[in-house]
């Protein structure tokens, strides 16, 4: 069982960053795939995949079509999830950002979802807040697997911002409401605490989130944390944080930023 609660204080210790290259432009989002492929989004919703060498790989500019991006999850290089919420449509792209399949969630009966996520077998993870439950689902909208009604569980239900399927885990984050913490089969296990969190990942068994201007560590099942000031960044400064194994990238307002620690 993973541990129940993180401890209200923590561990401050010293982190090198240092800093690899900086890059100019007014972007709206980017990500980073674990191949270091970047994804950036310009702020009229134009998608670009560029490679660790800097060569262009691919664009998405079905600008007039979907509207206005949502979210987009690159857990695999092969295989992007584009996801438009005004539509409830997610968008299945290749490795070259061509389309291979759409999904209207409509047609499935799904109607309020906030978020997604690739699932380890490569199928999609969903929260259906209408009839609160996690679901499963193939690239044809196919449902393989939902959860019961978490109200049946919880006084109150999660409404999560991000999913994360990671090491025989699904996370769903809730600012408000902290990580709630279920296995594969979709059997609730855990929840941590922790709220309030920005740009939440997990890599391994350990959660990393950013609070002010602070990286956080937790690793599940321990009872410590550990907290790292952000590099060259006050709190408002980031738009978006992302954590690797080993680098970190920062979004700001006319740049983006390429670290290792």
């Amino acid at each position: 069982m993973l541990g129940m609660m993180a401890m209200s204080g923590s561990a401050q210790d010293s982190i090198l960053f240092r800093r690899l290259e900086t890059k100019k432009g007014n972007w709206a989002d980017l990500n980073v795939d674990n191949l270091g492929n970047f994804y950036l989004l310009s702020k009229d919703n134009r998608l670009k995949k560029i490679n660790s060498r800097g060569d262009s790989v691919g664009a998405f500019n079905e600008v007039r079509r979907y509207g206005k991006l949502y979210s987009m999850d690159v857990t695999n290089p092969l295989k992007t999830l584009l996801y438009y919420r005004n539509f409830s449509t997610i968008i299945v792209l290749d490795r070259f950002m061509n389309i291979i399949n759409s999904i209207d969630l409509r047609r499935q009966q799904i109607f309020q979802v906030k978020a997604i996520a690739q699932s380890y077998d490569n199928q999609i993870w969903l929260y259906d807040e209408q009839n609160n439950k996690l679901k499963k689902i193939a690239e044809d909208g196919t449902m393989l697997m939902e959860t019961i009604d978490l109200r049946t569980i919880f006084d109150e239900v999660p409404s999560p911002e991000k999913i994360i399927d990671q090491g025989g885990y699904v996370y769903l984050y809730d600012p408000a409401k902290g990580m709630y913490v279920f296995d594969i089969y979709g059997s609730f296990k855990n929840k941590v605490s922790y709220l309030g969190l920005k740009d939440v990942h997990v890599i391994g068994q350990t959660m990393i989130g950013t609070a002010n201007s602070e990286l956080l560590f937790y690793t599940f099942g321990t009872l410590q944390e550990k907290r790292y000031p952000l590099p060259d960044s006050p709190a408002d400064f980031n738009q978006k944080v992302i954590v690797t194994k080993g680098h970190l990238y920062l979004l700001r307002k006319d740049e983006w930023v390429h670290y290792t620690f």
